[in-house]
């Protein structure tokens, strides 16, 4: 009787053990997705498989702790390891996609601005690595009630970046390249326009993923705005270093001449002809400070070639642009978005004389967006009383929540209001 006792006794001790032991040695691959946010990418999801289908799931239940790191740039401590808040869990499939039951579970992340935790770019001041840089980003889940535990990444999503072809690479001279980001509407039957975005000083490099999501640039594809042109093609092309460099790897404000404008234009005529279907007639070009001057600067050496500018934050001094210059350029349509406090690149010395300039030359397609500062357009942190830095002014331009012009009125066509994109 005793030994009966004991052996059920021992029997169901094994089956615990061997019940945590499943548990803890299950598969520990997790799926990460990063999405763009106004202020950069974010570790915002992740996705861990299950044991068994299941319909319910706790949140509180799980426990994520991040590690970041760099072979170059440096990360502060307190940046480097931590905890992420867990905002909510669903049952999903492996996509992270709801179900209403499913072997896989998607933990939504908390994230914001001023939570470098959660970032998975590093911006970095090192010569050897400078600028952004993708960060090798680790998660550690733990299901508290079982003790399971996903450590190893499996698989890496980046909604809306992931329909982009990220390999474009273009030879303009003997051993000197650029890459680029591309993206191509599905299905096209019929000519659609081109629209170019050029990434800010901190995005250069050979990985065009940096110069697509340093800022929100993908959300040129997004449904949002694909609708004002019936689909249209995206091209994100990117330098090894930085637009206004001159040929001793110096910054230029318009004063010298860089060396990437004409191998720029190269490729942009090089896409365009590899893609038929781009309407010549539409092709828009856009950027941001280092972005923004190259803009202007291929506007005004073709001002044939472009139907119209979006720049933000632009870099290009007036005082090195010609009146001959100005007149040449001035029936191209341009819209200027900046902010007041930018405290990078002087609007008093760039967008706001170069757009007066215009305007007196008789511009009538020439509008200038001067916000007081750049906020929080999500009014998740505070609204207009959250000021992002005041040179961030491209968050207005891809997420198209540009109306206004230089006075305050309304930009109208047609007698309607309408937005940048529209």
């Amino acid at each position: 009787m005793r030994f009966t006792k004991f052996l059920t006794l021992l029997l169901f001790a094994l089956g615990i053990c061997q019940f945590a032991y499943s548990n803890n040695t299950a598969n520990p691959e997790y799926t990460l997705v990063i999405e763009g946010f106004d202020w950069g990418p974010m570790v915002n999801k992740v996705i861990v498989g299950l044991d068994a289908p299941t319909k319910t799931v706790e949140m509180q239940d799980y426990n994520v702790m991040a590690e970041r790191s760099h072979k170059c740039a440096e990360i502060p401590a307190a940046f480097a390891k931590g905890n992420r808040t867990v905002v909510f869990a669903y049952v999903s499939d492996n996509k992270g996609n709801r179900v209403e039951e499913g072997s896989f579970v998607t933990l939504v992340l908390y994230v914001a601005p001023n939570s470098p935790i959660c970032s998975a770019f590093q911006y970095s001041q090192k010569a050897a690595c400078r600028g952004n840089q993708w960060v090798d980003y680790k998660v550690t889940v733990t299901n508290t009630k079982t003790n399971q535990v996903w450590n190893k990444e499996k698989n890496r999503m980046m909604p809306l970046a992931d329909e982009f072809d990220l390999t474009g690479k273009y030879e303009y001279e003997a051993g000197k390249n650029l890459t680029y980001a591309s993206y191509s509407p599905k299905n096209n039957s019929k000519k659609l326009p081109l629209i170019i975005w050029l990434h800010g000083g901190g995005e250069g490099g050979t990985d065009p993923s940096i110069a697509m999501l340093g800022n929100k640039a993908f959300n040129y594809a997004s449904p949002d705005i694909q609708k004002y042109f019936g689909a249209a093609y995206v091209l994100v092309p990117q330098t090894p270093g930085a637009w206004m460099h001159d040929k001793d790897g110096k910054t230029q404000s318009g004063n010298g001449e860089d060396v990437y404008n004409v191998g720029l234009m190269k490729l942009i005529k090089d896409y365009v002809s590899k893609n038929p279907m781009i309407d010549t007639k539409r092709i828009y070009i856009g950027g941001c400070s280092n972005g923004g001057y190259m803009s202007l600067k291929l506007i005004l050496k073709e001002p044939k070639y472009f139907a119209a500018g979006y720049i933000s934050a632009l870099a290009y001094q007036s005082q090195y642009i010609t009146d001959a210059q100005i007149n040449s350029i001035k029936n191209v349509p341009i819209w200027f978005i900046q902010a007041k406090d930018d405290k990078v690149t002087d609007p008093l010395l760039t967008a706001v004389p170069v757009y007066e300039r215009l305007k007196k030359a008789g511009a009538k397609n020439v509008y200038f967006s001067f916000f007081d500062h750049v906020t929080d357009l999500s009014g998740m942190f505070g609204g207009e009383s959250y000021y992002f830095n005041g040179h961030w002014s491209w968050i207005y331009s891809h997420a198209n929540q540009v109306f206004k012009d230089f006075d305050g009125s309304y930009v109208r066509l047609n007698g309607k209001p309408v937005s940048l994109m529209e």
